[in-house]
């Protein structure tokens, strides 16, 4: 596969460019996640002895940019030496240039400011059950496949097993298939308070004095040779906390279900 180099990334950006559109989005966002809402980071601690390559982070997610916006500022200021604090932009002038996202190729060809982020580090795919608001069912595309694996050869990645911003939503078998085959080590990050700070694109603040929090977890203990697929993906969405045991509304349907049909029972 291909490989990154001293000037340009393993898909043919030039660095310079890199840095300088992180750094510009940087600034703009700055005051989204420290000032008029308070971003609130735990856990960075377990990325600072991470290898350059080879890592993939799983997480839910809330908004279409806002949340991979902060994984970026969280990513360059543990690059800088900060942990779970971006207090001090400064670490803007030196950022994570290998740091890759996997999204949705119709959402990055809407409009310039997508197209940008674009040009940081996303490795786009189609969705195979979803396109242009139209359930569809669609071959995975093997060659998007080889550039995620690509982007783990040379750097860091994030995905959001979802693949929708709706939460609770199931987890797609890809993920877990990706992991099993290319053995990366894996960070859970669980996010919270996204969808209530920001619009669905994460392009404007819909609600000030929020303090979202991005908790990145331990890496995953995964038996790479013996646990299958679906277990992987189990233990991806309990980690990311997006299965019905977090469900607090789902708990809550059950429990007046149960309480119907027990007053059913009683009646009769």
């Amino acid at each position: 596969m291909a490989k990154k180099n001293i000037f340009t990334d393993a898909f043919g950006t030039p660095y310079f460019l890199k840095r300088f559109i992180i750094f510009i989005l940087g600034v703009v966002s700055y005051r989204r996640f420290n000032g008029f809402n308070k971003l609130k980071i735990t856990g960075t601690e377990h990325l600072v002895d991470l290898p350059d390559s080879n890592v993939l982070f799983v997480s839910n997610h809330q908004t279409y940019f806002a949340d991979v916006a902060a994984m970026y500022h969280a990513f360059c200021a543990v690059n800088n030496g900060y942990l779970n604090t971006i207090k001090n932009p400064i670490y803007l002038l030196n950022p994570k240039i290998d740091f890759y996202y996997v999204a949705a190729e119709e959402t990055m060809n809407k409009g310039i400011l997508p197209k940008i982020f674009k040009i940081a580090g996303a490795v786009t795919v189609k969705r195979t059950w979803r396109a242009e608001g139209k359930n569809v069912n669609r071959m995975v595309d093997m060659s998007e496949v080889d550039n995620i694996m690509k982007a783990l050869d040379n750097g860091w990645v994030a995905t959001f097993p979802q693949g929708t911003t709706s939460a609770f939503a199931q987890g797609r078998r890809g993920t877990a298939k990706l992991v099993k085959n290319q053995r990366p080590i894996v960070i859970p990050i669980k996010i919270n308070g996204f969808r209530r700070a920001f619009d669905k694109k994460g392009l404007r603040v819909k609600v000030t004095g929020v303090k979202p929090t991005m908790e990145f977890k331990a890496p995953l203990d995964i038996d790479y040779d013996n646990e299958k697929a679906p277990e992987i993906l189990l233990k991806i969405m309990t980690a990311i906390e997006q299965t019905e045991d977090f469900n607090v509304l789902h708990s809550y349907d059950e429990e007046l279900k149960a309480k119907k049909l027990e007053q059913k029972d009683s009646n009769n």
